[in-house]
């Protein structure tokens, strides 16, 4: 589907037999794509509506050439489908996204379920010395070593390493192609955590308490600043949660999408 500049690759479930409702859109995380909700959907689409898509340089989208945003591709997304309103699910940087767009449009937002989500304008949710080490291992050509350091700050629940957790190391290795191609292109969206205070959209916050302490702090700080937000705590979850608890993340979004409105 066309954005400005650009593709991306999108996937929309249909209707089919089921009863018109809200559709969901599902945003995945910076670790991986869009394949990262393979363990949960069937069990939505069942019931619902499912339109999921690759950010530009993951999955199945061409990487960026130009500048874009990550929320006004979210809204083009909306746009293509011809979506006025939708309950965004949001995983990491999709939760990000997801936020953001709640706080531009609010009335396109009916509800929003977050999964360890990310949020503009927090400076400390980016481990200390993150950045310089995987800016030394890819100097090095080390790819490898930059998802192994990856697993180690986000994928705890699997043992931190690809032999013990290759399914994330999966997720991983094919989202780093985009953490490059990307770099240069990402504009960051209006900072969001100062202004969560406005979010009017029911929100569930679902954080891992095996994630790194800096995610779940973050967390726990964006649940207590949106008004009325449910949070969560997953005790088998790390920055993965549909790779952990899928069972629990499909039964979440279910209970969000029953306060909808």
């Amino acid at each position: 589907m066309p954005v400005s500049d650009g593709e991306l690759w999108a996937d929309d479930s249909g209707n089919g037999g089921l009863p018109r409702g809200l559709p969901l859109v599902l945003l995945h995380p910076g670790v991986g794509d869009s394949t990262i909700w393979d363990p949960v959907l069937p069990m939505l689409t069942e019931r619902h509506r499912v339109i999921r898509y690759d950010v530009r340089g993951f999955g199945r989208s061409p990487a960026p050439t130009v500048a874009y945003s990550l929320v006004e591709d979210l809204a083009a997304v909306l746009d293509h489908f011809g979506l006025p309103r939708a309950v965004l699910v949001g995983s990491s940087m999709g939760g990000a996204t997801a936020l953001n767009l709640a706080l531009d449009t609010p009335d396109r937002v009916a509800g929003l379920a977050l999964f360890v989500p990310g949020v503009t304008g927090y400076e400390e949710l980016m481990p200390s010395g993150f950045l310089q080490e995987v800016e030394q291992l890819a100097k090095a050509g080390d790819m490898e070593g930059i998802v192994q350091l990856g697993l180690t700050m986000s994928a705890r629940a699997g043992g931190g390493t690809p032999d013990t957790d290759p399914v994330a190391a999966a997720h991983l290795r094919r989202a780093l192609p985009a953490w490059f191609s990307n770099a240069a292109h990402r504009r960051t969206d209006a900072p969001a955590f100062d202004r969560l205070g406005e979010i009017t959209a029911p929100t569930l916050l679902a954080l891992g308490e095996l994630d790194h302490p800096d995610v779940v702090r973050c967390n726990e700080e964006m649940a207590a600043r949106i008004p009325g937000c449910r949070s969560v705590r997953l005790a088998a979850s790390d920055h993965f949660p549909t790779l952990r608890e899928p069972d629990t993340v499909a039964r979440l979004i279910e209970e969000l999408y029953a306060d909808a409105h």
